[in-house]
């Protein structure tokens, strides 16, 4: 099964988890990543790397973050339809990162 951002990582977008991808599977939005479920090979190396702990494996997304599947899917089609080139290095985070990170318990 594929793994899933959810919306934990809205207003974070840290990027630590796309350096650590074998088959560059994520795509860049303004606030967040998502993952293209497609190419995910289900290796679970992004999982720990996450600060917010955003990513999931598919079947055990909480049910509160169940819509962040479709989402996922949904923009990460239409971002390569656009000709939006998946990410594999790090980028900076969102200024308010650390804020959000704090927010969540992190």
């Amino acid at each position: 099964m594929p793994h899933i951002v959810t919306s934990k990582c809205v207003d974070c977008r840290y990027t630590d988890c796309v350096e650590v991808c074998p088959v560059a599977c994520f795509y860049p939005l303004d606030k967040q990543v998502v993952i293209d479920p497609d190419e995910c090979i289900d290796c679970t190396a992004c999982v720990a790397e996450c600060p917010v702990e955003a990513i999931y494996e598919e079947s055990d997304v909480p049910s509160k973050f169940q819509p962040d599947i479709a989402y996922n899917a949904e923009e990460s089609r239409m971002l390569k339809a656009e000709g939006t080139q998946s990410i594999a290095e790090k980028e900076e985070a969102l200024p308010n990162a650390e804020k959000r990170r704090e927010e969540l318990g992190y």
